[in-house]
């Protein structure tokens, strides 16, 4: 919508918000810093629109609808129809026209269908956002955004639009979509220059960003399109990376356009040389075209993954990406974080000891006081520390903060006692270490750090071979300061051990188990020391756990990485940047990788995984991130997505495998018969309601049962085995037309019409009921098929057998049959249907056996 200039915000100030102090910004806006009133901001979301980056319109319907004809095959049809139509042969104009019609209404339902089943079914993951909304916090979804909104970030956060920051704490944010720069940016409140680049914007933070740690207030200045985001958007206009699925599909295309060009061209040329009349001859070429692509694949691939899309919420798994399912049913490797997901997610504190390994109550009061005063993120062991805080620890306030970064490891609280004021940090020992440079070995006996180092280090070691997650507590003496900076962290007192554990979850290894019978292995990545990983992962039921460590990584090239990230259980103190390098090591390996995680820091993870998984109380990055969404953090709800999953792939192959080896004899035997026949063996109009009628079944392939066996082991896309499927069953189908043929012409001596109808007959009975073989490796009744898809089978076949008999048969230049001719078909397709069991063991068993 385009603005006035009553507008708030319509200058260039509005475009360089990042160069101006905050309170000009606040003028210009017509803002202040403790937000907008609910009245304002709903006259401003009529304004500015909602704070999407696409657009909801009422043609979406219509767009829809028009794209079922963009198919080049649709298009020259409708082509041939009006130049049927300009030739006087209307009927056939009609007949054609009418036939593409149906078959788009059925693709635009069925897509239609699913696209608002997606709706939904998102509706379910909405991301939202904190603000002050009538001077109070708001949580209000992310479109509900509007400039001159005041919005308060935290880690976890996705920054939800283009906003200046005018208050902040230790800001970081990870801004790699826009920069390419792998570590988080530090942000401030200062301003900088007009023509700064997007990296060194420092005062402002943009929308699909997200928050490393820090918290921050920004007011909103730019929304939806006219976002930084917004401009990629439009550049790239929103393109996806092709699943292995959707690539599969496109060679398929490719597959199917070369064997059609071939036989459309010497289909018409042979009947311009034996002198059949040239229109029809032109439109036989096309139809035989048409027979042989499955026109209503796209429409029953949309189905089938909406379908599963329903299924898997049924199980409490949300997709958010439908092409998504595919690659699901295919993961032979699952990555995922520790806590939460193999362990129970709620830390315990286990004990306290001070840097002789004594036990102690001082180094857990120091860290209940971190936790207690820490206003960011609080992750699960500062929970943890909180449930054992007391009244002592309640009485320190907080004076200043440095958050906990992925950099430095460790979180900074400035506080104050009746002694003076100190500063108290926990976190990762290493990293704590570094900075002292006296220990407290017990009742009040302070030495050089230097001469117990290797002490210290042997009591970590021993507290993690245990299984327990161990953190460091250090403090300094800082007196008359309220405000402390990372440079303060130096020449701190080590206080000791905090040691915390995350027990199993009830039921894991048998969970774990059930995986690895799926075919698919579990990898644990973890930024937790090797010695407590090895710990967990043993009681995870994982022998002899193969461990790679972050140090490893670092020292290997990517192609030894490649090696050895399949043989390897369990990788432990890995930073953020080096999950994303072992994705991509296990997916150049051949694997198709889902990664599970709920973290800050899974981000890049989750984005570079082939399925990135997460949970609704992930943090909104996560859910971000992910093309799946668990509502249960539980393993046991994985597996039954990946059964779905699995489901839908398979009912999807089972329709191409049916539609390529049907159609592909047909069209075969139909160019071979128009070589010897001195008619067309059938007329365009019924190879058009041919290929109509055989798609008809598969519009319930999705609701179809499948059998065990299909979904036992992970699938993914394989031209080769489609190429010889269609080959193998294509031959043997167009083997019963041509007897159909000879019945037809050698005994029945049946004429033009009723040799087209007898056939139309026999191919269509015979491509239905054959749906019934394709769709199961065992013997078709052992079997049993849905009841939608049985239904319509039967029912296509027998409204087949009648229709001769039917008053508007004429329209597509049907007569009545013979009685011995329904006898003679019975047969036919008796002995296709049992011809057809036999070649699918021989192929299952000998032609393919990988498949």
């Amino acid at each position: 919508m385009s603005k006035t200039q009553n507008v708030p915000g319509t200058t260039t100030v509005r475009n360089f918000f990042w160069a101006y102090p905050a309170q000009q910004i606040f003028d210009e806006l017509k803002a202040s810093a403790t937000g907008l009133n609910a009245e304002e901001a709903g006259n401003r979301k009529k304004i500015y629109g909602s704070n999407t980056l696409g657009t909801t319109t009422s043609y979406k319907g219509l767009v829809l609808f028009l794209s079922q004809f963009k198919s080049p095959v649709t298009l020259i049809l409708l082509a041939a129809a009006i130049v049927s139509f300009y030739l006087g042969d209307e009927a056939d104009a009609y007949i054609i026209f009418t036939i593409i019609l149906i078959s788009s209404l059925l693709g635009f339902w069925q897509e239609k269908g699913a696209s608002g089943a997606v709706s939904k079914l998102l509706e379910m993951v909405k991301l939202t956002a904190t603000v002050l909304r009538d001077n109070k916090e708001t949580e209000i979804a992310l479109d509900e955004i509007v400039p001159g909104d005041v919005v308060l970030l935290d880690a976890g956060d996705v920054v939800p639009a283009d906003g200046l920051i005018f208050e902040s704490n230790e800001l970081f944010a990870d801004e790699a979509a826009f920069t390419g720069e792998t570590f988080p940016a530090e942000k401030n409140t200062i301003a900088t220059p007009q023509n700064a680049a997007l990296a060194k914007r420092s005062n402002a933070v943009f929308m699909g960003s997200h928050i490393i740690s820090g918290t921050a207030k920004i007011v909103v200045v730019n929304t939806g399109t006219v976002t930084e985001f917004g401009a990629i958007s439009r550049r790239l206009k929103l393109s996806q990376p092709e699943t292995d699925f959707e690539r599969g599909i496109k060679r398929f295309g490719y597959m199917l356009m070369q064997i059609t060009l071939i036989l459309v061209v010497i289909i018409l040329g042979i009947n311009l040389l034996t002198h059949k009349p040239i229109l029809d001859s032109f439109l036989f070429a096309l139809a035989i075209a048409v027979g042989l692509t499955p026109q209503l694949l796209p429409a029953i691939i949309s189905v089938n993954l909406a379908q599963g899309a329903r299924r898997m919420a049924a199980v409490q798994v949300i997709v958010k990406k439908l092409s998504a399912i595919e690659n699901f049913g295919s993961m032979n490797i699952l990555c995922s974080d520790k806590t939460g997901t193999l362990t129970l997610g709620k830390v315990k504190v286990q004990g306290s000891y001070d840097a002789a390994g004594n036990e102690s109550k001082m180094p857990l009061l120091y860290a209940g006081i971190n936790a207690n005063c820490q206003r960011g993120f609080k992750n699960p062991i500062d929970e943890a520390i909180g449930e054992n805080i007391t009244d002592d620890v309640r009485k320190y306030k907080p004076l200043d903060e440095i958050p906990y970064d992925f950099i430095r490891k460790r979180l900074s609280i400035l506080t104050r006692d009746g002694n003076g004021t100190f500063m108290v940090c926990k976190g990762a020992l290493k990293n704590i270490l570094d900075v002292c440079t006296h220990a407290d070995m017990g009742d009040s006996n302070i030495i050089p750090i230097g001469p117990v180092l290797d002490a210290i280090a042997a009591k970590y070691a021993q507290y993690s071979s245990e299984g327990f997650r161990t953190l460091g507590i250090a403090t300094k003496a800082i007196p008359g300061k309220n405000t402390i900076k990372k440079e303060d962290e130096t020449g701190l007192v080590f206080r000791g051990f905090v040691t915390l554990f995350d027990p199993p979850k009830p039921g894991i290894q048998h969970t774990i188990a059930g995986l690895q019978a799926m075919g698919i292995s579990l990898k644990m990545i973890t930024g937790d020391n090797a010695l407590v990983a090895k710990q967990v992962s043993e009681s995870l039921g994982i022998s002899i756990p193969s461990i790679l460590t972050g140090d490893d990584l670092r020292r290997m090239s990517d192609a030894a990485l490649m090696q050895k990230a399949s043989n390897t259980d369990v990788f432990a103190e890995i930073e953020p940047n080096q999950k994303e390098r072992i994705i991509l090591a296990l997916k150049k390996s051949g694997n198709v990788v889902g990664y599970m995680g709920d973290g800050i820091n899974d981000a890049t993870a989750l984005h570079t995984a082939d399925i990135g998984i997460s949970v609704a109380t992930a943090v909104d990055v996560a859910k971000e991130a992910a093309d799946i969404v668990l509502l249960n953090n539980d393993l046991e709800v994985l597996i039954s997505g990946v059964k779905e999953g699995r489901i839908t792939f398979a009912n999807t192959m089972k329709y191409i495998f049916m539609a390529t080896s049907a159609n592909f004899g047909n069209m075969f035997s139909m160019a071979g018969a128009s070589i010897f026949l001195p008619f067309l063996p059938l007329l365009p109009r019924q190879i058009l309601l041919t290929n109509l009628l055989t798609d008809f079944p598969g519009m319930a392939i999705s609701a179809d049962n499948v059998d065990e066996q299909l979904v036992r082991l992970p699938r993914k896309w394989d031209i080769v085995f489609i190429r010889k499927f269609m080959l193998v069953f294509g031959i043997l189908s167009s083997l019963f037309d041509f007897i159909t043929f000879g019945v037809l012409w050698f005994i029945l001596h049946a004429k033009e019409q009723e040799f087209q109808t007898g056939w139309f007959v026999e191919s269509v009975v015979s491509a239905t009921l054959i749906v019934l073989v394709v769709r199961t490796r065992k013997l078709f009744f052992r079997s049993n098929p849905g009841k939608y898809l049985l239904t319509g089978t039967l029912a296509v076949a027998l409204f087949t057998l009648i229709l001769p008999l039917l008053p508007f048969a004429r329209i597509f230049s049907f007569v009545p049959l013979p009685f011995h001719f329904y006898i003679a078909v019975l047969f036919i397709v008796a002995g296709y249907i049992c011809m057809a069991e036999i070649m699918k063991k021989i192929f299952y068993q000998y032609i393919y056996k990988k498949a």
